[in-house]
């Protein structure tokens, strides 16, 4: 509802019609059709003391939204010893440490941006966008090379929701708060707050489709389990801001619209610049261990029997996991060589596996099993 609404109103706003016979305070009108009759609505500033008996808000799927994600964040990645949030073979930090890290940097996010907008929004917003980017990215990176991959994804997604929500709660709210009070009181409304709450507004706009892709990023195991995830990332969010670049550029106001092949392709070109760096990236080689011989299944099953039956297996021994993740065992021969495709993709391709890599799996063994596989996966 939140995505949708910004998507709405945002669509509203560069549709708007404008005409001379209109009052001096408004910013427009629009006629649309929907549920059996017709909508006329109306966006603009009202005369002091003109504040209309029922005035409803657009706040609380923004709260919603962000305060359930949280609290996932919460039970997924800092309960149980923050078994998600830390990798060894990454960094090996303290649950305590991790934690930390990873709310702070909720605060320090946001802060940054807000200076970032306020100090240099109105005069130099081209310098303060570029920052903001880069700080971004930035802080991609700087994940990567802490959490592991999955959390790395989720953190910058909670960061970017976080900035969305103080952008609703600190900024637009604020200004749609004084705006009432002023009509209420009988003042003149100050249009800077306006302005400032639809920049805002805007940033939120740009942000809607990189968060979807992070919602759904532990889909993507290539992505978040690659050498170069923070990277594979930062491409997919330019992508997807420029997809929603081009889908605003449509509209020039009035109802009048760039013709397709000016905004369509542009777009098209965007996403497909994102998607394919996402496809292109993660299949980016890095460098593997080297296997001396042939890999028997015996020496294959001893590596899975090791690394993987703690988890996968029909009476789990793992402390977290109490049932096989996704029913996958490794209980019997058949099992194993019926896994092994996932196998070769989710504990030699993208390392993934086993599970923060919480069993030590050697860089060596990973090469083995690939050996295994790659000579046919036979059980001899």
């Amino acid at each position: 509802m939140w995505i949708g609404n910004s998507m709405l109103f945002n669509w509203l706003d560069r549709n708007l019609e404008k005409a001379a016979s209109q009052p001096r305070l408004s910013q427009g009108k629009i006629f649309m059709v929907h549920s059996g009759a017709f909508y006329d609505v109306e966006k603009k500033l009202l005369e002091p003391g003109e504040m209309p008996a029922t005035l409803h808000w657009f706040k609380w799927q923004n709260f919603t939204t962000w305060a359930t994600g949280v609290s996932l964040m919460v039970v997924v990645y800092y309960l149980n010893g923050a078994a998600f949030l830390v990798d060894p073979s990454v960094r090996a930090l303290t649950p305590t440490v991790a934690i930390a890290i990873s709310v702070g940097a909720l605060v320090v996010a946001w802060l940054a941006y807000d200076l970032a907008w306020r100090t240099l929004g109105a005069r130099a917003p081209q310098v303060a966008a570029a920052l903001s980017v880069a700080l971004l990215c930035g802080a991609a990176w700087g994940f990567a090379q802490l959490f592991s991959g999955r959390a790395a994804y989720i953190e910058i997604g909670v960061i970017i929701g976080t900035v969305m929500t103080g952008n609703v709660w600190m900024v637009i709210v604020p200004s749609q708060r004084e705006l009432v009070d002023a009509t209420t009181a009988g003042r003149e409304q100050d249009p800077t707050l306006s302005i400032r709450a639809k920049q805002r507004s805007v940033h939120n706009n740009y942000l809607t489709f990189p968060l979807l892709f992070i919602m759904l990023s532990n889909h993507f195991p290539s992505a978040y389990g690659h050498k170069l995830n923070w990277l594979i990332l930062c491409v997919v969010m330019f992508g997807g801001a420029g997809v929603r670049h081009f889908m605003n550029a449509r509209y020039l106001g009035a109802g009048v619209e760039l013709p397709r092949a000016r905004w369509l392709l542009p777009a098209a070109v965007s996403g497909v610049l994102g998607l394919g760096g996402l496809l292109a990236l993660t299949r980016v080689e890095t460098p593997r261990a080297e296997v001396g011989g042939p890999v028997g299944f015996a020496r294959a099953q001893e590596i899975i029997v090791k690394r993987c039956a703690s988890c996968h297996a029909s009476a789990p021994t793992d402390d977290v996991f109490k049932v096989a993740p996704a029913n996958v065992m490794f209980d019997t021969a058949a099992q194993i060589q019926a896994m092994a495709p996932r196998i070769l993709e989710r504990a030699v391709k993208t390392s993934t596996m086993p599970f923060v890599n919480k069993t030590q799996m050697s860089d060596h063994e990973r090469a083995e099993l690939g050996a295994w596989i790659a000579a046919g996966a036979r059980l001899e």
